[in-house]
């Protein structure tokens, strides 16, 4: 699988990377329905051997359990992948109320308790999840670089920043990398947000390049309307009327443009993100390792000028259309 080099770093990421959101569960704010855990560990060991070389996660998802499936995943391997996880995001005891914390004491903590939680020593990429509170990127920023003078952490990046919030913090250290959301539903970085990244060598990991599936040969009305109140798509705009019937016309005509070829939406989706320059890897969400199998693959597909151009006019007939509801 082509590598490429993350940043300012000394490490190269593989163009697809495995995403670790779903298999967090259900049972908090933004689960994405039952999931079975041996599927999950599964899923993460047949990513390594199709030759995906880092995971990423968050101390949120499931609120613990992602990172701790992972830790139990890797436990006993030879070879183990880079590991990137995240900071800030706290939940009330229930875990259906999900709020920021950026303090110095409480990403301090956050860091502990991750490393416990993965099993590791070092995690090799950590990453500020959302500027929020933004008065306390500044503090968290420090409280992180100075885990990177500890040698707890290799790198430090962040995740949903703007460039602006992002010049607010490089002169306490340095960024590596950017995780921002970045799909044919959501290409919105393309304006500032990836010049800014290019002039800076800031790596960009994007994430949710299916947007969250609805970029995927299952998505039909019958599987949005089928969601269960456990998955929070089931609340997401994209996948109710009026604009589902939008989004099931757009991939309809996308599966139309790759008709003739042996790939499929979500291998479309996935190396759409990846024709950027300056797009380094995209996050690939899997909770079975058939889903993973499916996926993994596209980032050998460079879509040509012709195919880019037929996506281009169908993004902006799908936006007429959104504004027109």
């Amino acid at each position: 699988m082509k590598k490429s080099k993350l940043g300012n770093s000394d490490l190269y990421f593989s163009n697809v990377g495995l995403g670790t959101w779903a298999i967090g569960g259900p049972d908090w704010a933004y689960g994405w329905g039952p999931q079975d855990d041996e599927s999950s560990i599964r899923a993460i060991n047949h990513a390594l051997d199709l030759g995906i070389n880092w995971i990423d996660t968050a101390a949120v998802y499931g609120l613990g359990h992602s990172e701790e499936l992972l830790g139990r995943a890797l436990k006993g391997r030879s070879e183990k992948p880079y590991v990137a996880t995240k900071c800030g995001r706290h939940w009330s005891s229930e875990g259906q109320r999900i709020f920021g914390n950026l303090t110095r004491k409480a990403v301090l903590q956050e860091v502990e308790d991750s490393l416990r939680r993965l099993s590791v020593d070092c995690i090799d990429l950590y990453q500020i999840h959302w500027p929020d509170p933004e008065a306390e990127i500044e503090e968290a920023w420090e409280a992180i670089h100075q885990c990177v003078a500890q040698g707890k952490i290799r790198y430090a990046g962040v995740s949903n920043f703007t460039p602006e919030q992002m010049k607010h913090i490089q002169a306490i250290g340095p960024i590596t990398s950017l995780q921002p959301p970045y799909s044919m539903i959501k290409p919105g970085i393309e304006s500032f947000v990836l010049p800014f990244c290019a002039e800076n060598d800031i790596a960009v990991i994007c994430y949710s390049p299916m947007y969250k599936g609805l970029l995927s040969e299952k998505f039909d009305k019958h599987w949005a309307e089928s969601l269960p109140a456990s998955d929070h798509r089931s609340a997401d705009s994209h996948f109710q009327e009026p604009e589902l019937s939008v989004n099931l016309w757009f991939t309809g005509e996308l599966k139309k443009l790759i008709a003739d070829t042996e790939y499929t939406l979500a291998h479309l989706a996935i190396a759409w993100t990846l024709r950027r320059p300056e797009v380094t890897c995209a996050i690939v969400g899997a909770r079975s390792p058939k889903q993973i199998e499916e996926t993994a693959r596209a980032g050998e597909w460079q879509l040509d000028d012709e195919l880019i151009r037929s996506i281009d006019k169908l993004m902006a007939r799908r936006k007429e259309k959104i504004k027109a509801l």
